[in-house]
């Protein structure tokens, strides 16, 4: 009986195989760098209002909820109050920064509001983190919930593609400008305190 030698296969196929997958690999992804940036500049936030610009009041921001549950708008708020409203911004309801934020514009709220401005805290946590957080830290003001991030971005203080940037903002009756500021718990109470003092 004849046997039948296999034949070596050659290992040169699997190679050229190797460079073709690795160039389509490069390939996906340059394409997947370039769609990335076109997603970071399409969700890139809305320039920060300078003191002294007016905001026109209706429909700014959209329709946001108090922690109680109750639909407003910043229109609301400032028609609400005595001669504006200041707004600072958190990331997240009950970590560290945004507690120590939260506490101390509770602990300079008597201050703050001596000229009838309003006090909000506004983040894109639901109702019911915003009112564990509001009622653990005694918190004497409303907290806004945005979960579409809607008012945060109209103030430019959305983070790209998702989350919200440490600040604070002020309003007065007329839609002017009294302050637009981004930093942290320390720079955003004595921005305020500064406005107070004004």
């Amino acid at each position: 009986m004849v046997e039948l030698r296999k034949r070596k296969t050659s290992e040169q196929p699997p190679v050229v195989e190797k460079k073709i997958k690795k160039s389509v690999t490069t390939a996906k992804a340059s394409i997947g760098a370039s769609e990335k940036k076109k997603s970071v500049s399409a969700t890139s936030p809305a320039p920060i209002y300078k003191v002294g610009d007016t905001v026109t009041l209706d429909d700014f921001g959209g329709q946001i909820e108090m922690n109680d549950g109750t639909q407003t708008t910043l229109k609301d708020l400032v028609n609400g109050s005595e001669s504006g409203v200041v707004l600072f911004t958190y990331p997240k309801a009950s970590t560290p920064g945004c507690t120590k934020q939260a506490c101390m514009f509770r602990d300079s709220y008597d201050h703050l509001t001596s000229t009838g401005l309003s006090i909000y805290g506004l983040s894109a946590d639901s109702p019911r983190a915003n009112s564990t957080f509001k009622a653990k830290q005694r918190l004497p003001y409303p907290l806004l919930c945005d979960p579409t991030f809607s008012l945060i971005a109209a103030l430019g203080l959305k983070k790209s593609p998702k989350g919200t940037i440490r600040g604070v903002f002020a309003i007065n009756k007329n839609g002017d400008v009294l302050l637009s500021h981004a930093g942290g718990p320390d720079a955003t109470v004595e921005a305020t305190r500064q406005l107070v003092a004004k």
